[in-house]
């Protein structure tokens, strides 16, 4: 049963989200940073490196999918000490399978366990993050998120520092996957059991069945759809960018290699930014409204990077398309959660569309601009980002009448 926490307690268990977020993103900027050399040491092309994330993708749906099995087991808090020891068990076989046994198929099965931990864990500690959100009664999730930025900051930061030392992929493959599972079992401990994340408790336990049912109930949802409408657009949005953009410089408006990594870097802090000190603006002025000015913003910026008649004007783009960007995947699980009875199906149901479209949205762009030009395929961007500011009604908070009695009840 859950129990009263002390302020103590409460910014432990804040703490430890927070570190699982950052250890996330870390996690996945560990891998990407190392990409050429992993291809060097097993002599791969660009195809097979493309397989390789495609089975990174398909395993990181398939754990957001499950996720909720996954918690409906074992609860969130143990279900996070799990998949976290399964990515960074990813990371590991990763760098093994390069170095030490020189085995594509090693790489291949540390990337499954890479993608399916990493997919799994991202539905439970978004869950925990909306709680403790809706514990402290002001917007933070943007800042939990903000936290996973972070962790790719790091992880690329330390992955050129290695690959400019000589590190081989193993060594610093190992390194991280030791940082990652110490950090699975410290935080392990500092998370409350609660039983609106389904942690075993003393008390006789809903039947197996029954508990799957409750968690996979969510897609029979209508507003579900409709939010994730909201995070498609910006998910594809944001996915869009970070594969895209730098070579849409290069490419779309002839400028030279670095102004892409520039552009990059532009859209990355305005995102970061806004995640960072956007809650507040929430909290003042509602979710509908902030997602609304923002999907404008995303369309303006994107509409100005595509159409741009000089660099200047495209790093513009550039920072507003990652400013509109930046709060409508948090916003949408913020507003997944705002039943405490229902967040984690919810959470995971809402998630799993908006990262379909994170993970699936950049290789179909890719192939589209094969026949239109990347530019050009960019207007789909704005399609859908538009699409998800209309449909940002659906994350208007709900009313008591709309809760669960359950939580009716603990209000």
């Amino acid at each position: 049963m859950d129990t009263a926490l002390t302020r103590s307690q409460f910014v432990r268990w804040r703490a430890a989200i927070f570190a699982i977020f950052l250890a996330s993103g870390l996690s996945i900027a560990t891998w990407a940073s190392r990409v050429p050399s992993i291809a060097e040491a097993l002599q791969i092309d660009k195809a097979q490196i493309g397989l390789l994330l495609l089975g990174m993708g398909i395993a990181s749906i398939i754990g957001i999918s499950t996720g909720p099995l996954v918690m409906a087991r074992t609860g969130a808090r143990f279900g996070m000490l799990i998949m976290m020891l399964v990515f960074g068990t990813g990371v590991l076989l990763i760098g093994l399978g390069t170095d030490v046994f020189g085995a594509l198929p090693v790489v291949v099965l540390g990337m499954v366990f890479f993608g399916y931990g990493n997919g799994s864990v991202d539905v439970m500690m978004n869950v925990e993050a909306t709680a403790i959100e809706q514990q402290m009664g002001k917007t933070i999730l943007p800042v939990f998120h903000a936290f996973f930025s972070f962790g790719t900051v790091i992880g690329a930061g330390i992955g050129a520092g290695a690959a400019i030392l000589g590190l081989n992929v193993a060594v610093h493959a190992a390194i991280i996957s030791a940082v990652i599972i110490a950090a699975a079992f410290v935080c392990f401990f500092q998370v409350p059991v609660r039983e609106a994340a389904l942690d075993p408790t003393p008390e006789v336990k809903a039947p197996w069945r029954e508990r799957v049912h409750n968690a996979l109930e969510a897609w029979r949802e209508p507003r579900i759809y409709a939010l994730g409408v909201v995070m498609l657009g910006m998910s594809f949005a944001e996915g869009g960018a970070n594969d895209w953009i730098a070579l849409g410089v290069v490419e779309g408006h002839d400028q030279p290699v670095g102004m892409g990594a520039l552009a990059l870097a532009v859209f990355s802090v305005g995102m970061t930014v806004v995640r960072l000190l956007g809650g507040p603006l929430v909290d003042r002025f509602g979710r509908v409204i902030v997602l609304r000015v923002l999907a404008v913003t995303a369309a303006s910026g994107i509409l100005l990077f595509i159409l741009g008649p000089s660099l200047p004007l495209v790093l513009l783009g550039a920072a507003l398309w990652g400013i509109g960007a930046s709060l409508g995947f948090p916003l949408g699980m913020s507003a997944a959660a705002d039943d405490p009875a229902k967040a984690a199906a919810r959470v995971s149901a809402a998630a799993t569309i908006g990262y379909i479209a994170f993970l699936g949205g950049p290789p179909l762009l890719g192939l589209i601009s094969e026949h239109i030009g990347l530019l050009n395929t960019l207007y789909i961007l704005v399609v859908l980002v538009i699409m998800s500011g209309l449909f940002s009604s659906a994350a208007r908070p709900l009313k008591a009448e709309e809760m669960t009695a359950a939580t009716r009840a603990d209000g």
